[in-house]
C-alpha cells in the first residue's frame, strides 16, 4: 500500500512539475505578431501591469499577476531610444508600460550606419506618447547612430548582442 501511494504521490508530483514547465515556457508567435504585441503595449492599445523587453524576450504581467514570455525574432534586436534636452532616467531593460521619456510625440532626424559605414536606417521618425522612439535592428553587430531634433544633435554607439539593454536614455541633444 506505502508503495502505491508513493508512485501515485510521485506521478501527481512529476505531472505537477511538468504543468509548471509548460505554463512558464516562452509563447511561439511570429516575428510580425511578436513586433505589433510590442508596438501595442508601447501605444497603450494593450494594457498590463508590466510589459519589458530584453535582449530575447517580451515579458508580461497582467493585472492578475499572471506572467507570460514570448520570445523575440532570433534575426532582430529591440531597441528603444529617448533622445533629450534637459531629463532622462537610467534604464538597461526597457519597460513599455513605465519608461517615461522628455520629448513626448517630437520629430527627429535618426540615422544609424554599421561598423562598415553602412546606411541602416536614414528616417525622420516621431517618438512615441512615451517619449521613445522604437527600431527594429540586425542582431549581433555594433552601430554608430545620430539623432538630430531642432538643430541639436546626440551621437551614441551601441550594439545589438544578447547581452546588450534595449533601453537607451543617454542621448542628450546639445
Amino acid at each position: 500500500m506505502a508503495t502505491v501511494l508513493g508512485a501515485v504521490a510521485l506521478g501527481i508530483g512529476a505531472f505537477m512539475f511538468v504543468g509548471s514547465i509548460e505554463r512558464n515556457a516562452p509563447i511561439e508567435m511570429d516575428a510580425q505578431s511578436i513586433k505589433k504585441m510590442v508596438h501595442e503595449y508601447s501605444t497603450d492599445i494593450l494594457t498590463a501591469k508590466s510589459a519589458s523587453i530584453t535582449s530575447k524576450q517580451l515579458i508580461v504581467t497582467e493585472n492578475d499577476e499572471k506572467s507570460s514570455t514570448y520570445d523575440l525574432p532570433d534575426n532582430e534586436f529591440f531597441l528603444s531610444i529617448a533622445p533629450y534636452v534637459d531629463q532622462t532616467h537610467p534604464c538597461a531593460t526597457h519597460s513599455l508600460t513605465g519608461c517615461q521619456g522628455e520629448m513626448v510625440e517630437k520629430e527627429f532626424n535618426v540615422n544609424i550606419k554599421d561598423k562598415d559605414g553602412t546606411v541602416i536606417l536614414d528616417e525622420t521618425l516621431k517618438s512615441q506618447s512615451n517619449g521613445f522612439i522604437d527600431l527594429w535592428l540586425p542582431r549581433d553587430t555594433t552601430y554608430s547612430i545620430t539623432v538630430e531634433h531642432d538643430g541639436k544633435t546626440a551621437e551614441s554607439e551601441i550594439s545589438t548582442f544578447e547581452t546588450d539593454d534595449t533601453c537607451l536614455t543617454t542621448m542628450q541633444l546639445v
